[in-house]
């Protein structure tokens, strides 16, 4: 990212955390959700040497359509229609039960674009870190669940970066030491 996009990405997170601004990490009430696009898109940065400003815009505003009244002709006027069609190709139906949401990114990632595979992935493997970092009030069962979702959709998209599909590998690795712990 050039010092010329920084205003863009400010705004870009000043517009994630007011549209966020009640949310809190599904499972886990004390963390606000800002802290996961901020996660993502730090580490997109610092772990996997992204620096390209609509992928990086598109990683802060992720979650906003499918979790917030924003809309894709909203985020396509305040910061450009690149950068709507990324988040778009991100939104799960949040109408949809949560087992067809998860099986939908599965059906759906070879069509991904480069921009959403890369952010995707980077979401996956933050995920799993919180999931199993944070007391959730989440079954072990749902968690084994949720990374091996995550793998079969990793295994369609690896290959974009490969400082990020290292990340993943480690993050899985380390969740599935976490899960033998537990006795699974």
């Amino acid at each position: 990212m050039l010092a010329h996009a920084l205003p863009e990405l400010l705004e870009a997170l000043q517009f994630a955390a007011v549209r966020h601004q009640y949310d809190r990490r599904g499972g886990y009430d004390p963390l606000p959700y800002i802290n996961h696009l901020i996660k993502v898109t730090n580490a997109l940065v610092n772990r996997c040497g992204e620096m390209e400003d609509t992928l990086l815009l598109a990683a802060v505003l992720h979650d906003t359509v499918e979790d917030t009244d924003v809309t894709g002709e909203e985020l396509a006027k305040r910061f450009g229609h690149e950068v709507a069609e990324v988040v778009l190709e991100l939104t799960d139906d949040m109408d949809l039960p949560y087992e067809v949401r998860k099986q939908r990114q599965l059906e759906n990632a070879d069509q991904l674009s480069k921009r959403a595979r890369i952010i995707r992935l980077a979401d996956k493997a933050s995920n799993i870190e919180d999931i199993f970092s944070y007391p959730l009030d989440w079954t072990t069962d749902k968690k084994t669940g949720y990374l091996q979702n995550a793998q079969q959709i990793a295994e369609v998209i690896k290959g974009e970066n490969p400082r990020l599909d290292q990340w993943f590998e480690k993050t899985v690795e380390w969740a599935t030491q976490q899960l033998e712990k537990q006795g699974h």
